[in-house]
């Protein structure tokens, strides 16, 4: 099976870097960061996945997540305190619409997924589609503080640089705002990310029934109490 072969280009990225800290609102140049640093790595974590049973199976029954994860009526009949429940309150508060997801879907294909072979594409979109069940299982929200930990996780189960170092560039811009606490909260996030079971590999569609509690226990994923409190305090001292 071909490779994407993708080099890194620091290069690109530092140039990228300089122009996104000279202007933070530009979110091209994060992208074109992720692009230049992220060198082989899907592929990489494809190869891990193809090699597990679940990733045999998923790939072998060509399964779409983001089908299951569209089918509110489906979600909407999990029991309360399962993964699909709480999964379905998340995005209904964040107002993810199944709309949205399939407009993400569609623009947002990775560079390093061009050219490639059906089943590294699928496995791409796999690891896209399932970003928010890892928000839901990991408790960081989708405000810019909990990404830019989720990040840190995120980098620690799929060792994408282009992630690992969008994700310390923001936690120096939470930094500005939040303090110091900010790293203990990212170290911890990554530090969780480390210690987990490996995410990508796990059968989310059958997980979807399972308490949430017990997935969180199964996986080895700890609540982010520093995130929380930071949060907390932060909210408090601007009231």
């Amino acid at each position: 099976m071909k490779s994407s072969a993708r080099r890194m280009q620091p290069i690109v990225a530092a140039k990228a870097l300089k122009r996104l800290i000279a202007n933070p609102d530009n979110t091209e140049e994060v992208f074109a960061i992720i692009r230049a640093m992220s060198g082989d790595s899907l592929f990489k974590t494809y190869k891990r996945f193809q090699s597990t049973e679940t990733g045999k199976k998923v790939l072998d029954e060509k399964r779409e997540l983001l089908e299951t994860l569209q089918d509110k009526k489906r979600l909407a009949q999990f029991s309360a305190g399962s993964l699909g429940h709480a999964y379905l309150s998340f995005v209904r508060a964040e107002k993810i619409t199944a709309e949205g997801l399939v407009e993400a879907s569609e623009e947002n294909v990775p560079a390093e997924l061009e050219n490639q072979p059906e089943e590294v594409v699928a496995f791409g979109k796999r690891m896209r589609d399932q970003h928010d069940l890892w928000h839901v299982l990991t408790g960081y929200g989708r405000d810019t503080f909990g990404e830019v930990c989720l990040l840190a996780f995120t980098y620690a189960q799929t060792r994408n640089r282009g992630l690992g170092l969008i994700a310390i560039v923001g936690a120096f811009r939470q930094y500005r705002e939040l303090g110091s606490g900010v790293f203990k909260a990212f170290f911890v996030a990554y530090t969780a990310g480390k210690r987990a079971a490996w995410l990508p590999q796990q059968d989310w569609e059958a997980m979807l029934k399972d308490p949430i509690n017990e997935v969180r226990q199964q996986l080895n994923i700890p609540r982010p109490k520093v995130y929380q409190r930071i949060l907390e305090n932060f909210a408090l001292a601007n009231a």
